[in-house]
């Protein structure tokens, strides 16, 4: 998995498997993703057992505007508390 993608109609842009997509400029109105994540393998033997196989990534969507960018994303939860209480109260 990589540390973003192209964001549109069909989630994953057809500009996401393009190769000049790595280095075109970005412009407004183009949407991008923005999801660090960590894996954790399942055979490694310095990984506790109980977290082999496991990935945690966090999503931001971007959207560039005339003068910079707008996370889309910005008010939905972040911390595990969060997340664990908006997920209860569905």
């Amino acid at each position: 998995h990589g540390i973003g993608h192209m964001l549109g109609i069909d989630v994953h842009d057809c500009l996401a498997v393009a190769a000049e997509a790595a280095t075109m400029p970005l412009e407004a109105g183009h949407v991008i993703t923005v999801e660090p994540g960590v894996y954790l393998s399942p055979h490694d033997a310095l990984v506790p057992a109980h977290l082999r196989g496991i990935g945690v990534r966090i999503e931001d969507d971007i959207i560039v505007t005339p003068d910079g960018h707008d996370n889309l994303t910005a008010a939905l939860p972040r911390s595990s508390d969060a997340v664990e209480r908006w997920l209860a109260s569905r």
